[in-house]
């Protein structure tokens, strides 16, 4: 496993990248964006994650955050990921509304499988974070006028104001 991308510095800034397997485009439907949004205040309330910025693609999710003093920023992203994971599985499996749902649940198992996860059926994030410290004030706002600037990019929103999520 690579080094180059870990988080060193417990008290750092880092612009994090959480990307579904395959990049399969999950986050379509704003029921799963708003489990990363209920899931994400929730850290900020009862885990101590600080959210500067973010912004939810369809298959990725890049923030600027922090872990507050003394505690993992690891160690909340490990369990926001886990958390949103089985909520969008439950989702998916339970909703009715997903027409994509066999090929849904196919690919993440297939993931699974691939990336030998036994404890668990899917798979849907990616293992890391791809966590990169921000050091310099010219750094931060390079990475924030990313996230404001990415849903335009992608043509999802013509107006970065406009990005509801």
């Amino acid at each position: 496993m690579s080094t180059r991308y870990k988080i060193r510095d417990p008290e750092g800034l880092y612009f994090l990248t959480s990307t579904v397997v395959g990049w399969i485009d999950v986050f379509t439907r704003k029921a799963y964006k708003n489990i990363i949004i209920d899931s994400l205040q929730f850290c900020q309330k009862i885990k101590g994650l600080q959210v500067f910025a973010y912004v939810i693609m369809s298959n990725h999710i890049h923030m600027i955050a922090k872990a507050d003093e003394g505690l993992n920023l690891v160690n909340i992203m490990g369990d926001f990921k886990k958390y949103t994971a089985r909520k969008i599985i439950d989702e998916i499996l339970t909703s009715g509304k997903e027409s994509r749902k066999d090929w849904l649940l196919y690919a993440l198992a297939l993931y699974a499988k691939q990336n030998r996860r036994q404890d668990q059926d899917y798979q849907l994030w990616q293992s890391d974070n791809h966590p990169v410290l921000l050091a310099s004030p010219k750094f931060i706002y390079q990475k924030l006028n990313y996230i404001h600037n990415h849903p335009v990019k992608s043509g999802i929103v013509n107006v970065a104001a406009h990005c509801i999520y």
